[in-house]
C-alpha cells in the first residue's frame, strides 16, 4: 500500500511539472549597439520583479527559458548605455524572439540610478566566471601606455598578471609561465602574440570588441593550458553606415574601416605599420633596423533569423636587421622575420530558442627565419594549427543549463638550423582531440553551481590520455556580496623554448617529455560598495607537475641521428632539451573597480609566491623563478578634467594615470669566478663565473609612473582625440639585470636597465 502511495505521489509530482511547463513560454533573441548593429556581449537582461534572467553570450545571445504565463518587463541593461525596458505578453506555449537595440549613453558621467527592481552592480559580479576580467576597446584605451594603446600591456595593470620586463608584453599569470597562456581571436589559437621589445601585441586595439581574461578555474570548454585564456572577440563592422578611424603617432600609424554590406551583414578591416626603421633608426646609432606590420579583416552576414556566418582573418610580420658593429667595412649582424597568419570560419546556428551552437574551422601558422650570414647559421621555424571545433548550449530552464563541445587540432611543428658542421631537423605531426561536457545548476536564487568534464587525447610519437574535471560554484551571501570558489585539473602539450631577442620556439610533449599538468583552487569574495564601485579579493593555490624547464646545456648531450650528403650530422629534438620538475605557485590578489563616472579606473594588489623545484638545478632544491613577485600593486584612473558637457560637440579634457610597484626579481649572483688563461690579463684569457643557488637575492624594487593628457572633441562628421603619453615620468632606473666583467684583476658588476622616460604624442580620427 505504501508503495503505491508513494508511484501515485510521483506520478502527481510529475504531472503537475509537465503542466506548470506547458503554462511557460521562452523569451530568447540578440542585443545590439543601436548605432552599428554590432552584438553587445555580456549584456544583463533580465524580467522585473522576478528572480530570473540571463545575460549575452560571445554571440550577443541570450534565452530565458520557462517563463510562466503573463506580461512582464523585459529590462536590458549594459555599461555605458541606455536601459531598455520591454514590455512583452508571454503565452502558453510561446517562442517570443525580442531582440533589443541598445543606445549609447554618450554624457554618462554619473552612476546609474537603480531602482528597486533593476538588477544591481552585484548582479553584474554575480553572473562573472571566478577569476574572470572583462575589458572592452574603451577601457584598454584609456590606459596610458608607451607608444600606444596594446592589449597585452593594459592585461600586465591587472592583479595577478605581471610581465617580466618593461621589453617584453608577455603575461605571467599567477605564478605560470608565457607559454601557459590560449591565447584565442575569433576562436583561433595565436602562437606567440608579441612583436618585438613589448612595445606592442598582435592584437590591434581599434579592432577589438571585448576581451575575456580568466586566470584560472576557467571552464572545461578551454583546455590545452595551464595557467590562463585570453579570448579576444574582434569588431564584426558597423551595419549601420560607413565608419573609419585613423590614428598616427611617434612610432606607429594605423587606421580601421567599416561598413554594411546590403542588410544582412558587414565588414571590418584594420592596417598597421610601425616606423622605426624611417623615423629613430636613423638618428640614433643603437637603434635597430626594425618595423613591422599586421592587419585583419572580419566579415559578419545573416543567413536568417536562424544562421549567422562569420568570417576572419589576421596576418602580421616582423622584420629585424641588427648589425653588431655599424662601423665595420663588412656587416657583421644578424636579419629575423616571424610572424602569425591566422583565419576563421564560424557558423552560428539556433537549432531551438534554448540550443544554441558555435562550430568553428581555424588555421593558425606561425614562421619565424633567421639568418647570421657570417657565420652561416640559418634557422626555420613552423608551427602550424589546423582546428575544428563545437560547441552547443542547451538552456533547459532557469534552473538548469548544458554545454557540451568538441575540439579536433592537427598541428605540424618543423624546426631546423643549419650550422657549421651540422644541422638539425626536428619535425612533429601531433593530433589533439577533446570532448567536454558542462552543466549549470541554479537550485535557488543563492546557489550557482557549474560542473564540468574534459577529455583530451594526445598522439605523438606516443600517446596520452587524460581527464580534466573542473568544478565552480556562487553563493550569495546578500543582496550586495557573493562567495565564490572554483577547483580543477589542466593538461598542457604544447611548450615554448624561450630565447632572448627572437621569438620562442615551440614543441610537443613526446616519449621524452609528458604533459605539464595543473591543479587550481580559488576561493573569491565579491562586494558592492556602492552602485559604481566593485571590491573583489580572491586566493589562490597552483600545484604543478612535470613543469619544463629549457635545458641550456642540452647540447652537450647531443647526438647525431642521421647523415646528410655531404656527411654532416643531423640532430633531432633531443631528450635532454628540457629539464622536468614540479612547482607550486600560491597567493591573494585584491581590486577596487569604478566604471562610471568623473573618475574611473582601478587599485589592485597582489601578494604571490611560486617555487620550482627541478633536480638538476639548484642541487634539488626549490627556487624562485625570474618571473616571481612577492608583492605588486597598479593604480591605473582616468580624470574627466571637463565634467558633464552641455552638449556633445563640447571638448573635454582627460589625465590617465598608471602607477606600478612590485618587489624586484629574484637573480643569480655569482659565488666565485676562475680564469681561463695564463695571467688574468693576458689576450686569450677570460673569466668564467660559478653560481651560487639559483635566484638568491632580488633587484631593488620595481616602481613606474605613467601619465597621459587626452583631449576629445566631437565634430558634426568626425571625433577627434589628441594625447601626449609619458612612460616612466620619474625616469626611475629599474633594474633589468647585472652584467658581470672582470677588470684591472677583480670583478665588476654593472647594471642595466630597462625602459627610461620615453614621450610620445598621437592622434586619433574617427569619422
Amino acid at each position: 500500500m505504501k508503495t503505491i502511495k508513494t508511484n501515485l505521489f510521483l506520478t502527481f509530482m510529475v504531472y503537475a511539472q509537465i503542466i506548470a511547463q506547458s503554462n511557460t513560454g521562452n523569451i530568447s533573441g540578440y542585443v545590439y549597439d543601436k548605432s552599428n548593429g554590432e552584438a553587445i556581449i555580456g549584456a544583463n537582461v533580465y524580467v522585473e520583479g522576478a528572480s530570473f534572467g540571463s545575460s549575452t553570450n560571445q554571440s550577443g545571445y541570450y534565452v530565458i527559458p520557462k517563463i510562466p504565463a503573463g506580461s512582464y518587463n523585459i529590462i536590458v541593461d549594459y555599461l555605458g548605455y541606455l536601459q531598455s525596458v520591454s514590455e512583452i505578453t508571454i503565452k502558453k506555449g510561446d517562442r517570443r524572439k525580442l531582440d533589443v537595440y541598445l543606445e549609447e549613453d554618450i554624457l554618462q558621467t554619473e552612476a546609474i540610478v537603480v531602482v528597486a527592481d533593476s538588477i544591481p552592480t552585484i548582479q553584474k559580479l554575480y553572473n562573472k566566471p571566478i577569476s574572470e576580467i572583462n575589458l572592452n576597446a574603451k577601457q584598454i584605451q584609456q590606459i596610458p601606455q608607451a607608444v600606444e594603446a596594446d592589449l597585452m600591456r593594459s592585461l600586465q595593470t591587472l592583479p595577478g598578471i605581471m610581465p617580466v620586463s618593461d621589453f617584453s608584453s608577455e603575461l605571467y599569470v599567477r605564478g605560470g609561465t608565457a607559454d601557459q597562456n590560449l591565447y584565442l581571436v575569433d576562436g583561433t589559437d595565436v602562437y606567440n602574440p608579441e612583436h618585438a621589445f613589448g612595445f606592442f601585441s598582435t592584437f590591434n586595439t581599434d579592432a577589438i570588441k571585448q576581451v575575456n581574461v580568466s586566470k584560472g578555474g576557467f571552464g572545461a570548454e578551454y583546455g590545452g593550458r595551464l595557467s590562463s585564456v585570453v579570448d579576444v572577440t574582434n569588431i564584426d563592422g558597423n551595419r549601420e553606415k560607413f565608419e573609419g578611424s585613423i590614428a598616427v603617432s611617434l612610432l606607429s600609424a594605423r587606421t580601421t574601416l567599416q561598413m554594411p554590406v546590403g542588410n544582412f551583414g558587414s565588414i571590418s578591416g584594420s592596417v598597421r605599420r610601425t616606423y622605426f626603421d624611417k623615423t629613430v633608426a636613423n638618428y640614433i646609432d643603437d637603434v635597430p633596423d626594425y618595423y613591422f606590420y599586421d592587419g585583419n579583416i572580419k566579415g559578419f552576414f545573416e543567413l536568417g533569423n536562424r544562421d549567422k556566418l562569420t568570417l576572419s582573418a589576421y596576418g602580421g610580420r616582423d622584420y629585424l636587421d641588427l648589425n653588431f658593429n655599424e662601423d665595420a667595412e663588412q656587416k657583421v649582424g644578424l636579419t629575423y622575420d616571424w610572424g602569425n597568419k591566422t583565419g576563421s570560419m564560424r557558423w552560428t546556428h539556433v537549432f531551438s530558442p534554448t540550443v544554441f551552437s558555435n562550430f568553428w574551422i581555424t588555421n593558425s601558422r606561425f614562421s619565424s627565419y633567421f639568418n647570421l650570414d657570417e657565420f652561416d647559421v640559418y634557422e626555420d621555424n613552423i608551427v602550424m594549427d589546423f582546428t575544428l571545433k563545437g560547441n552547443i548550449e542547451y538552456h533547459y530552464s532557469n534552473k538548469l543549463g548544458a554545454k557540451f563541445g568538441f575540439e579536433q587540432k592537427y598541428i605540424r611543428i618543423n624546426y631546423s638550423q643549419e650550422f657549421p658542421g651540422g644541422e638539425i631537423d626536428a619535425k612533429a605531426k601531433p593530433e589533439h582531440y577533446a570532448t567536454y561536457f558542462q552543466t549549470n545548476w541554479r537550485p535557488n536564487w543563492r546557489w550557482d553551481i557549474e560542473t564540468g568534464l574534459r577529455y583530451n587525447y594526445f598522439d605523438a610519437d606516443t600517446s596520452y590520455l587524460n581527464f580534466s574535471p573542473r568544478l565552480s560554484a556562487k553563493y550569495r551571501l546578500t543582496d550586495k556580496s557573493n562567495l565564490k570558489a572554483a577547483a580543477g585539473i589542466f593538461y598542457q602539450y604544447l611548450h615554448r623554448i624561450p630565447r632572448f631577442i627572437t621569438s620562442d620556439i615551440w614543441t610537443n610533449s613526446n616519449r621524452y617529455h609528458e604533459p605539464s599538468k595543473a591543479v587550481h583552487f580559488i576561493l573569491g569574495y565579491q562586494q558592492e560598495i556602492s552602485e559604481d564601485y566593485e571590491f573583489e579579493v580572491e586566493t589562490y593555490y597552483k600545484e604543478y607537475e612535470n613543469v619544463l624547464s629549457y635545458n641550456q646545456n642540452f647540447i652537450t648531450d647531443l647526438a647525431p641521428d642521421r647523415y646528410n650528403e655531404k656527411g654532416a650530422p643531423i640532430y633531432d629534438i633531443p631528450e635532454s632539451l628540457f629539464n622536468q620538475g614540479d612547482g607550486n605557485s600560491y597567493g591573494a590578489e585584491l581590486i577596487v573597480r569604478k566604471d562610471i563616472g568623473f573618475v574611473t579606473g582601478w587599485i589592485g594588489y597582489a601578494l604571490s609566491k611560486t617555487k620550482y623545484n627541478i633536480d638538476v638545478i639548484n642541487s634539488g632544491k626549490s627556487f624562485y623563478p625570474r618571473h616571481d613577485r612577492t608583492s605588486m600593486l597598479n593604480v591605473v584612473s582616468t580624470f574627466n578634467l571637463s565634467g558633464k558637457p552641455k552638449n556633445v560637440y563640447k571638448g573635454t579634457w582627460h589625465i590617465g594615470l598608471n602607477f606600478v610597484h612590485s618587489t624586484g626579481q629574484p637573480y643569480t649572483e655569482p659565488g666565485s669566478a676562475y680564469i681561463i688563461g695564463s695571467t688574468p690579463n693576458a689576450p686569450e684569457s677570460y673569466v668564467e663565473y660559478a653560481p651560487t643557488r639559483i635566484n638568491n637575492i632580488r633587484f631593488p624594487d620595481y616602481a613606474r609612473m605613467d601619465i597621459s593628457l587626452i583631449y576629445r572633441k566631437k565634430f558634426k562628421l568626425l571625433a577627434l582625440e589628441s594625447y601626449i603619453q609619458i612612460y616612466n615620468v620619474g625616469n626611475r632606473k629599474n633594474v633589468w639585470f647585472v652584467d658581470y666583467q672582470y677588470e684591472n684583476g677583480k670583478p665588476d658588476a654593472e647594471e642595466i636597465y630597462m625602459m627610461p622616460l620615453l614621450p610620445t604624442l598621437g592622434i586619433n580620427i574617427n569619422f
